[in-house]
This record gives C-alpha cells, structure tokens and sequence, in this order.
C-alpha cells in the first residue's frame, strides 16, 4: 500500500514554506488512512480514535445498520405513502408512448384540451396523469431532460400540497415543472418561490422554455422592476420570485394609494405556491419578519454619543451579555457611569430619553462583529445574511440597530425608521389556500411544519443509491487545533486530486483559512459575502467538482447549483465564450481581484476544443471586434455579459440549423447574436467530453469531500452541506470539525469544560482530534438543544404574530374594500363612522333604563357640539338643556313617529341633505341597523334611545352633506378626497398599532417566557376586536413605565401609564407593556399639515378625521 511520499504530487504544487507558528506540523493524513502510512506520520499514531472493532465487526455492524433501516422504511408511514403514488406513476408511464406520438403543434394544443374539460367540469385529478406526461415529454424535447419516475412522484407531492425532501442534485428544479403546469391550468396563477433573484431568473428562463411551448405565459419578479412589469409578470400563468420580493409586494400593494398602483392578482393575489428550499425561507428566515419603514424623528446626534459611552463601560462590570439572544442589562454601576457621562439624571428620562441609544450602542459592540454580520462598502454598513452569506443591500436593522452599527464604524448616519407595515413569511404563506414546498432537509422538521403550516413532509426517494460516507465528526480542543487540522486534510486530498468543497459559518473564517491556505501555497476558490466573489458564486460552485478544485464557502453559498463531478459543461463552454470575446465587446477592464483565482486555475485541467470550435471561436471574436470597432458600439462588461448570456439561451431556444440559416441571412449585418449560439453549441460539445472523461476519474478517486468547520445550530443546515457530496449515486465523503472555543458553544454558554478536561488528560496536543462516540453524542446534545431554542423564538413569534395575522387581515380587507370599491362605498364608510362616535356619546350619557332627566344632557349636547363645530347650524347650537329635555321627554310621549322626515320635537330639523332615492335607502337601512344592533340596553328607554342616535345621526350626516354640496366642488372629486382620506387615516393608525405591538414583543423582563404569551394572547383574544362594528374600532394595550418614581398615575390625554418602583427596564430600553386595557388614541386633525390641500378637502379631514376619529383595534 502507499505512502504519502508516493502519492500523486503534481509538479505545478510549490514546495511548502519553512515550519511557521502557524504552520505546526507537516502533512497529516485524515484519520483513515491506511495503517501503513503510519510510519510516514509518526504523530497518526497518538490520534485519539476510537476503533476497538475488528474488521468483521465493523462489516457486521454496517449489514445490520442496514437491515435495520430497511424494516425501519418498510414500517414508516412515508413507505407506504410512495408505494401509494406508483400508482400515479404507472398511469403517467403507460401514457407515455401515445403522447410520444404527438406532434409539437399536437403537444401544445393539450393545454387548450386541458382547460376546456376543467371548464366542463372535469376536476385536476381527472386530467393530472395525462398532464404529468405532457410535461415530462415537453421536457423531453425542449430541456433534453426526462422525469424519472420518483420525480413524477415528487410532483405528485406538490400538487397534494406537501413538502417533497429530495436529496440534493434528484432535479428539484425539474419536478416543479408538473405541479405549476397542473396548477396553472386552471388560469388563477402558480408562484414558483426561490430564494434568491438569480435562482428565479434562472428557472424561469430554464424551466420556462416547457411552460411556454405548452402554451402557459411565464413572469419573472426581480429586484428593480417597476410597477408595470411586475403587474404584467404577476398576470401570468405561472410567475416566477424570490421570497422578499413576494413578501414586500404585498405590503407595498397593502399601502398602495390607488388601484393603479397594485401589482398582484387582487382581489384573489394568491392562488398555489411551490416555494423552493422552503426549510430556508419558512424556518431559517422565519425569526426575520419583513418590514417596510418610514422615516421616524431624527435623532442621528445621538448615536454616536452613545457609541463613546458604550467604550467607557467594561463587560461584567457595568453590564451584562445574553449571547444567545443578543440582550445586554446594564448594572447599577453601567447605570450611573452612563448618567455621569451623559449628564442626565435619569436615563429612562421621557424629555431626554437615552437608554434606548446607549443599549443599542451595546449591542453594536458586542453582537455585531465586521465581517461576520455585516460587512462595510461604500461608507455604508450592508448585512451579511447569517444563512446565505450574501450581501443584504437593500435591508436594515430595526429599532435603532442599524443607527449604531454605523456609528460604531464611524459612518455618516442614515434617520431612524418606524414599521409602516410588516408580516412574517409563515404569515404570508399561511395566505395561500394550498402550498408546497421542496427542499433536501425537512424531515427533521416536520412537526414545526404540520404544527404551523398543516403541511407534511413526504421523503421522496433517490434514484439512484446513495453511497456518500458520512465521516465520524472530529472534536478539538481549541479552534487553532482545527484549522491546522483542515489545513491538512485539505492538502491530502488535494495530492490525491480529489474536489474539496470547505464550508464555513463567516467571511472572517473563510478568509482566515484562505490565509491559511495560501501560506502553503495551496490552490483555492473563496466564496463568500465579499463583492469580488459574490458575483460569480454560481460559476464557483458549479466547478467545485472539477480534480483538484479546492472550495472555501460559507455553509449555505450558492445552494441550488449543482456541484457536478468533472464540472459544469454549459457554464464552462459559456465561461471560453466569455473569455474569447469580452475583451472586443466591452473596453472596461475586467474584475481582476481573484488574485489567487487565477493561480487556482492553473491545476485545473485546461480543456482542448476540437477545430471546429476553435474556427468557431476565431470567428467569434472577429465578429465581436468588428461589431465593437467597426461600427463604433461600445458596452459596459454587464451589458457585454448580457449579450452573450442571451446569445447562450438562443441556442437553447433554436435547433442549430435554424441558428445557422439565421447567421447566413444577417450576413451581412455582422450576427453576432447566431456566430455566438454556433460557437457555444460546438464548445458545449466539447467540453461534455471532457468533464464526462474528468468526472469519471473523479468518481474512481473517491468524488467530492466535503469539510465543515463548525455544527450549525441546526442539524438540518448540516446535513444541507453533507448534501453537496454524493448527488445521484455518485461517490463522496463529509468530514465535520469543531472545536470547543467554536461560537456556538460559547453563545449558548455550553458546558465544555469537561471535554477539555478530558482531552488534557490524554494528550496536550491542540491538533489532535477526538473521535469517541460518547464526546460526539454529548456535543450533538448541544446542538439539538440549540435547536429546541430557536425553535420557541420561532413558536413565540408566530404566536405573536397570530394576533396581528387576523387583524392584518381584517385591516387590510378593509383597505382593499376602500381602495378598489366604488366611489358610493367611501362615502358609506365615512357615515358609518360618524354614526359610530355619535352612539359613543350617546351611549356615555345615555342610560335606557332612566328619564331622560337623570342622563347627562348637558355634556351630551356639549359633546356632540364640539363634534359638530361650524358644520352645525346657528339653530342647533343655541338649543339648551332645558330644551332639549323637554323634547326627549315629548319624543317619549308620542303614539307614533314618521321615520322618513323624523326629528326632535321643538328642535331644529337636520338640512334638508336626504335627497333622492339612494340617499333616502341609506338613512333607512341605518334606522334599520339601529334597531337591530344590541348596543342599547335593553329598557323602557330603549326606543327613545334609538330615536337620538337617529336624530344627532342624520344632523351630522345631513350638515356634512350640505355643506359638500355648497362647496361647488363635483361630486366625485368630493369622493376620491374622501377615499384619500379614509385609506391615509387607517395607514396612521396601522402604523402606530405596530409600533406598540413590536415594543410589546421586543420587551424583555425576567418572566417574560411566562407572561409575555398570556399578554399576547389577552391581546388578541378578549380586547383586540377586529369585527369592525359599527366600524369604529379601538386600540387595546397599556404600557407598564418602570422608573425610580413611588408608585403612581400620569395622565397623558386618555392614556394611562403606571410607574412601578423599581429601575428594571426592557432590556432594549422600551417600557415593558404588561397589562392590556382599552386606550383611546387622539384624534389625527392637528397633526396634519394644511398646507397640501385646499379649502374643501380641508374641511372633509376636519370633518372625518377631527370629528369622526378612526379608532383602530
């Protein structure tokens, strides 16, 4: 057997540098390797391994292993559910020569067919097997790709609106094919959901290709669009997104101002949606909800005042960390060291409020690290998405975290922002009457997404076995141990030639290791949330497979692109494309950053194109020249990249005889468009043989490893990057690493201390790894509580956010009610209301049970002045109590009462506004509705009752009215105000419910797993009615202000804040609200600014917002 000096050990390797600090030891083989190299690597012999089986045994335990896991599947309901769905598959098969049969023209008509006998009344169960074959020999034709039988049951899944688990590289992308096509007939519209801008794109011009030839229109959402085309992409059949342009398009269409405006599908936006890697977008971003902000008060000089008192206070001294929920407490010392440096007496001060800054600068210093959360470029601080590793440009940090961050970094400081609207994707989801989802990782999920979506989860199985050996994971005891050890590992496999594929959970330890590397002069590719890699993430990974490709990425980089063993052969035949004629279309220099990129590329294998390839791509680049100098046109690099991108997808589009008969006709117009797709399909040939030749040679070394560097604090995550080895039965081996100085231990402060003990015990060598079954268990333990963790901040937000699902809902209902109903239903609406406040003041002073006598008349009348204002006539306003009195005491009296033309005795009569039939009706049905609601008590006073909120009614109404119909202005330019109006005053108020509700949920005291749901739930089940009655409806919350004051009462306008003694506070410097109780919230009128509307319009805000306020939940 051979040893290490033996191995391959290609020339192009540099010999290693001298014995550094850095670089311990020399190459060490991985833990299993052969006995024999033993006497090459002295120190594998002290590896703490525990292998005490013999060989027989191991072989033994591995035949039961698997004994044991197929009666496992044969007793699993998921095994009898499959077996259930070959059914299907039988049908679909034994349709598939007839529909072979079929012509192109034939083929597609099937979707007229289709259509017409749903119209008949067939249902899509009738037609699902005949439509799965249409699309697997669309496929067929048009991709080169067919469904194999376990991916015609993966789309069964997705029809059945459940979660298909496809290992990765089983053609995900492909199975969605069948469930959007059988949903799209029935012309509603099926979102395909991916989770990034690239991957839609790619899957909308990929997969639509079928979609398209059947007859179904394809749409594509991506960042930037305008208006426009996203309402023409979301018409379409079937509409290809990613999961925050889904999201914020809902919200932006919930604050549209006019009907012209909405993007979506309204009134019914969602229909059926197949969300791809739905474990990433339901549970790793369920924690973050979307929000959309607004401008909130200034107080940027703030920040970085904070930021030099956050230096002054020393951890464990003047405050205390929470790591694994981010929240800091000041002590009593951080308390008044902060007030001394602040000169303020009190920090929680409502006229000088600094907690809130001074926590947040905390926060900033101790939880948001450079290069791990969020990287600088441009003077602006961008966030690193903890999952993905990409760059988030477009997104911020809340509640004033963001505003630290910058001043931390000493950046120019962007205004504070106030939630305008927001909802978590389990939410939005949730709006979906069926969805679907397909991903490699979700059974170890499948009790979150039944217990919240009602969705299970289905394994779909492998076509082919699979046969990747998952490595036992290897412990150290400091993580300087472990990167050496990666180092290490990453050289033996790189002298063998196998592809190495390291993930890794930051920028800061992708680059440590990068650095590492290259040290020892070892080639490699990084990936991760740097601008320089970022943009070619899916051409590094898709050549992570190629012989000697070493790969640094972060955990979750470029998922959804296939690792192929050998390489990629379209990006690689695109990639010579480039490189041959980017240098004549585009004069800007190219990204020469990858310094060590193009040392990476000198072990990789170059490829040899045949001659007709290289004459095609001669011509290429003649072509390319003479369209960029001779006729004097000049392109940015993306505009260059974007043409031969599109010259890429006409060859896939057109036969290469119809490209080539396009080339002759545009001979003389220079086609560089069809020179392009000729050359590419030659070079594709070519470069099919080479990685097919290289794949193979790959596959006999052993395939892809993968290394990862530290357990994620979900299994789940970990078993996505094992999933990058092994794809389709291929070869491959994972390696999993920690240390126990890794992150995650001391975030969610982990007793270790007894695996160090241990390991000192046994050896003082920092670089020697623990493989011992007992140390791994305890340590995956950790990780499953990690889980359990996370898992109720998922449980209490959703929770939390089940009080505003129902009364966004309700909210935005209504909203939509306003905005696209006709201009008669605003006027409705605002009658409605005023309806509504004058029953509030009567049912205030008002008693049926009494004579009018004992009611409060006197603040009634004074009440419903102040409500009237100059809208009331002189008559009206002079009336006393005395008089009116005696009216009511008459109205009790009287035998009989004519409705249509009803007032108060002896009182003046409400203008004459009523006019015509319409107008007439509405009074009508309003006495009706009085009548029949229960807000009256029952009493001998009851119908006198009625009759006075019927007459303050109409002589509000009826004075509005007159007093329009006076103005001179038309009549729908009055209405389209009104609707302004409505839909800006119901925004306010949304708002600020939000803004409270998120202080509520961000509170922290000691209780608050105990007390924290009851209050929500208190919430939302006794006080936050949303059934609109009488279309008035109130705020319900109370803020609990905890502060050094004795205990006592403060009245502000009509709310009540309570001061406890005590200097607790929430730990992100807001009041805790504990107790829930009915809040009236001042009217809007005077915080609206006159100046941008006229006379009219300013009478219509008086009269709706100042008299008749719009009280929300």
């Amino acid at each position: 057997m051979a040893t290490v000096p033996s191995l391959l050990n290609p020339p192009f390797l540099p010999p290693k540098p001298p014995n550094k600090q850095t670089a311990l030891h020399h190459t060490k083989p991985i833990s299993t390797l052969p006995f024999s190299l033993t006497h090459a690597f002295p120190r594998l012999q002290r590896c703490l391994v525990i292998r005490s089986s013999t060989a027989a045994n191991v072989s033994l335990k591995e035949n039961l292993g698997i004994l044991k896991k197929r009666v496992t599947d044969f007793t699993s309901l998921n095994y009898w559910i499959v077996k259930d769905y070959y059914r299907l598959v039988e049908s679909v098969n034994a349709l598939e020569s007839k529909i072979q049969k079929l012509s192109d023209d034939q083929l597609s008509a099937k979707t007229v067919e289709f259509r017409r006998r749903l119209r008949q009344g067939e249902t899509v169960a009738d037609i699902q097997a005949e439509a799965f074959a249409v699309v697997r020999e669309a496929a067929k034709r048009k991709l080169g790709m067919r469904h194999f039988d376990v991916q015609i049951i993966g789309g069964a899944v997705l029809h059945d609106g459940s979660i298909a688990e496809m290992k990765t590289g089983e053609g995900k992308t492909l199975v969605s094919t069948l469930a959007a096509y059988l949903n799209a007939l029935t012309g509603e519209g099926v979102h395909v959901v991916t989770v990034n801008d690239y991957l839609a794109q790619r899957d909308a011009e990929w997969m639509g290709r079928v979609h398209r030839f059947l007859g179904l229109s394809v749409g594509l959402i991506q960042k930037g669009m305008t208006s426009k085309e996203r309402r023409s992409n979301y018409r379409c059949d079937i509409t290809y997104t990613n999961n925050s342009e889904l999201g914020f398009d809902y919200l932006r269409d919930n604050l549209a101002g006019n009907c012209e405006q909405l993007v979506m599908r309204w009134p019914k936006p969602f229909h059926f949606a197949i969300v791809d890697e739905v474990d990433s977008v339901l549970i790793d971003e369920g924690r973050n909800p979307l929000l959309i902000s607004g401008e909130a008060h200034k107080d940027a000089a703030r920040y970085p005042v904070a930021a030099k008192v956050a230096e002054l206070l020393l951890r464990g001294i003047h405050y205390s960390v929470e790591l694994k929920d981010n929240s800091v407490e000041l002590t009593e010392e951080g308390i008044v060291l902060a007030e001394m440096a602040l000169e303020t007496k009190d920090l929680w001060d409502e006229n000088d409020p600094w907690a809130r800054f001074v926590m947040n600068a905390l926060k900033a210093k101790e939880f948001y690290r450079r290069d791990v959360q969020y990287i600088v470029r441009n003077g602006k601080a961008l966030i690193i998405n903890e999952l993905t590793g990409r760059v988030e440009e477009k997104r911020r940090w809340s509640e004033g975290i963001h505003q630290a961050v910058e001043a931390k970094e000493g950046l120019k400081i962007q205004a504070d922002s106030v939630v305008v609207a927001q909802i978590t994707y389990q939410s939005l989801f949730k709006l979906y009457p069926k969805l679907s989802g397909m991903t490699g990782t979700a059974k170890t999920e499948e009790k979150e997404f039944l217990k919240m979506f009602q969705v299970p989860v289905i394994e779909v199985p492998t076509n082919l076995p699979n046969i990747r050996k998952d490595l036992p994971i290897q412990a150290f005891a400091s993580a300087r141990g472990k990167w050496e050890y990666v180092r290490q590992e990453v050289e033996y496999m790189f002298r063998q030639g196998r592809p190495v594929l390291v993930g890794t959970t930051s920028v800061e330890n992708s680059e440590y290791l990068s650095d590492l590397l290259k040290e020892w002069r070892i080639p490699h590719n990084v990936l991760n949330a740097r601008p320089k890699y970022a943009t070619r993430e899916a051409e590094i990974v898709a050549q992570a497979g190629r012989k000697h490709a070493i790969t640094i990425s972060t955990n979750m980089a470029g998922r959804g692109t296939d690792i192929i063993l050998g390489g990629n052969p379209k990006m690689l035949a695109k990639e010579i494309i480039e490189n041959r004629a980017l240098p004549f279309l585009t004069q800007e220099a190219l990204n020469s950053e990858l310094d060590h990129d193009i040392f990476s590329q000198k072990v990789l294998s170059e490829i040899k194109v045949g001659s007709i390839s290289s004459a095609l791509l001669a011509k290429t680049a003649l072509m390319a020249k003479y369209v960029g100098k001779g006729e004097g046109k000049s392109w940015t690099y993306e505009e260059a990249k974007s043409i031969i991108s599109d010259s890429v997808e006409m060859s896939h589009s057109m036969e290469a005889n119809e490209l080539q008969r396009l080339a002759n006709e545009q001979s003389e117009m220079y086609p560089l468009g069809p020179t392009i797709s000729l050359s590419y399909l030659s070079v594709l040939k070519d470069c099919e043989a080479h990685c097919f030749n290289e794949g193979s040679e790959v596959k006999r070394l052993g395939g892809l490893h993968v290394i990862g560097t530290s357990l994620h604090e979900s299994r789940r995550i970990d078993n996505q990057l094992r999933g990058r080895a092994g794809r389709q039965g291929d070869p491959g081996s994972t390696r999993f690493m920690v240390s126990l100085q890794d992150e995650m231990f001391q975030k969610f402060n982990f007793d270790t201390e007894w695996a160090v003990r241990l390991i000192s015990k046994i050896t003082n060598d920092e670089a020697i790894p623990i493989e011992g079954g007992a140390v791994v268990n305890q340590l995956l333990s950790l990780q499953i509580n990690a889980e359990k963790y996370f898992f109720g901040i998922r449980k209490s937000l959703v929770e939390f956010d089940e009080v505003l699902e129902v009364q966004r809902k309700h909210v935005y209902d209504l909203r939509q009610l306003i905005l696209t109903g006709d201009s008669e239903s605003c006027s409705q609406h605002v009658f409605q209301y005023m309806q509504a406040v004058v029953d509030e003041i009567v049912f205030c002073n008002a008693d049926p049970l009494k004579h009018p006598r004992n009611w409060n008349l006197g603040k009634l009348l004074k009440e419903f002045k102040t409500i009237g204002g100059k809208l009331l006539h002189e008559p009206f306003v002079a009336v006393s109590e005395e008089a009116f009195l005696k009216s009511l005491s008459q109205l009790h009296e009287s035998s009989s009462i004519n409705i249509n033309n009803f007032h108060l005795p002896n009182l003046p009569k409400p203008p004459n506004a009523f006019r015509g039939i319409r107008r007439k009706s509405f009074s009508l049905k309003r006495w009706l509705a009085i009548c029949s609601d229960d807000l009256t008590m029952n009493g001998r006073y009851r119908t006198t009752t009625n009759l006075l909120r019927k007459f303050l009614g109409d002589f509000l109404i009826a004075s509005y009215l007159d007093v329009t119909l006076e103005s001179g202005y038309g009549d729908e330019y009055i209405k389209e105000i009104e609707r302004t109006v409505l839909l800006k005053t119901l925004d306010y108020f949304w708002r600020d419910h939000l803004v409270n509700m998120n202080r509520l949920s961000s509170a922290r005291v000691g209780l608050q797993d105990d007390v924290l749901p009851h209050v929500c739930m208190k919430l939302g089940r006794d006080n936050l009615s949303l059934e609109m009655k009488q279309a008035c409806v109130s705020v319900h919350y109370t803020e609990a202000i905890v502060g050094q004051d004795s205990k006592k009462s403060k009245d502000c306008g009509q709310t009540v804040k309570h001061r406890i003694p005590t200097r607790t506070r929430g730990r992100n410097g807001h009041p805790f609200c504990l107790y829930v109780i009915t809040v009236r919230v001042p009217y809007l009128g005077k915080r609206l600014k006159s100046s941008s509307f006229d006379s009219v319009p300013l009478l219509l805000i008086s009269v709706v917002l100042v008299h008749v306020p719009l009280h929300i939940y």
